[in-house]
């Protein structure tokens, strides 16, 4: 079989030296793959749980189209994402179009004219500067009298927690905590870093609501923002919880008032969750979710095995290759763009959908800086299909995640390093 394998690889245009180096990395990543398995059949059972909990049907599949009254799927959902994520309630929906959306409207519907939002860790992610109103955009927060501020994380990842308490005051109205790095080169925080910061921020304020962006983390542990005092958890689902299938949607759990005020924000005041069909979606929420726990292992892998294989070949990486993981995206510096570009050019060859396709760096809305982007997905822009992104700016990093299965997760990190071989930006000599 493994000669069979091997041909296969070469086929997709693997090399030898290439290939190689990549099983030896392999060899020593049985037991962390393990551990990865075990978290993923843990969140399958508790997926499986809430889905019987709450009764969910074969009538629970179909869709409505018009207002979307009493539509029985898009409802009983809800209750399956409030049960998962440990919330009173949840607005699970299609008209939510990305996870930048769901972010925007967690934050438009819970703060008013004079308040503040506080972000404890330091620059969000760059779709969120517009939002916000740190980069003039129309129907910012701030055009709306909401100002902002911020405390950066310390040098070594940890929070400031006294710069914190210095920043609280009494128009701080709600605090946003990214979870995953975005754009940047910090550690991802754990479930348990969030919810210690919560609770110092609680014991200073109980009144301020706490928002947690999840993106990329769902499922990469066994609790989740809301076991540890969440009171909002936003996502997306074409990110981890759509496992592959969702086509597009986001989510916001947490408390039902929170929850109830998004939803008078995405409908209209008096109609709130009442409204909103769900068209011919529902069967692909309830199949993703159902498969999101492994299909989010399997991009673990992936990340687990991009780390060790780069830093083996001394480029920097965050996380690097022996610390646990908190999200799906794996960090590798270059500190050239071509690097960047080389990289993200290879996991494009790789995919299944337009592998045929260059990408090269372009003015993308939102961000201040040209990106490149490979993606070549089922669902357009999903980030838990194989896919890799970056700013064409310094330190020259670029971000890789996805994989909807190991093995194209792992053909997808060969395909990157064959990629930046045959550029000249690795001798394959570092191979050997």
């Amino acid at each position: 079989m493994e000669k069979f394998l091997k041909e296969q690889y070469a086929k997709l245009g693997i090399s030898k030296a290439v290939l190689d180096f990549g099983d030896e990395i392999l060899l020593s990543l049985k037991a962390r793959f393990a551990r990865i398995d075990e978290i993923a059949e843990y969140n399958q059972l508790k997926v499986i749980r809430a889905m019987q909990k709450c009764r969910v049907s074969e009538a629970c599949l179909s869709g409505t189209t018009g207002y979307g009254y009493n539509d029985l799927g898009r409802d009983t959902l809800e209750q399956v994402y409030a049960e998962i994520f440990h919330a009173e309630d949840a607005l699970v929906r299609p008209q939510i179009t990305c996870g930048t959306h769901a972010l925007a409207l967690a934050l438009m519907s819970n703060l008013r004219p004079g308040d503040e939002l506080l972000s404890p860790v330091g620059k969000p992610y760059d779709t969120l500067e517009e939002v916000i109103g740190i980069r003039a955009s129309k129907g910012s927060l701030k055009e709306y009298g909401i100002s902002y501020r911020q405390v950066d994380l310390l040098p070594d990842g940890g929070f400031d927690y006294e710069a914190v308490r210095a920043a609280i005051h009494e128009k701080t109205k709600l605090v946003t905590i990214q979870r995953s790095k975005g754009y940047q080169t910090r550690p991802t925080l754990s479930v348990t870093q969030i919810g210690e910061l919560i609770h110092f921020i609680k014991e200073i304020r109980p009144d301020i609501l706490c928002m947690v962006d999840n993106c990329y983390g769902e499922f990469v542990e066994t609790i989740e923002p809301g076991d540890v005092g969440a009171d909002m958890t936003v996502g997306s689902l074409i990110k981890n919880p759509g496992g592959g299938l969702a086509p597009i949607g986001g989510y916001i759990a947490g408390k039902k008032e929170c929850v109830e005020n998004a939803a008078y924000r995405l409908t209209s005041p008096g109609l709130g969750k009442e409204v909103g069909a769900s068209l011919g979606v529902m069967s692909a929420f309830y199949q993703g979710l159902f498969l999101a726990p492994t299909v989010t292992a399997s991009a673990l892998k992936g990340a687990v095995f991009a780390a060790n294989l780069f830093e083996k070949l001394g480029f920097p990486v965050i996380p690097n290759g022996t610390e646990s993981r908190h999200d799906i995206i794996q960090a590798v510096t270059f500190g050239k763009p071509e690097g960047v570009i080389a990289f993200c050019q290879g996991i494009q060859a790789a995919a299944s959908v337009d592998s045929f396709v260059t990408p090269e760096p372009w003015d993308m809305p939102g961000y201040d800086s040209q990106v490149i982007m490979a993606a070549g997905a089922f669902v357009s822009g999903s980030s838990i299909e194989l896919s890799a992104d970056g700013p064409i700016a310094s330190p020259y990093a670029v971000y890789f995640q996805g994989g909807l299965t190991w093995p194209h997760a792992k053909l997808g990190i060969l395909k990157a390093l064959q990629s930046l071989t045959d550029s000249g930006f690795i001798s394959e000599g570092a191979l050997k």
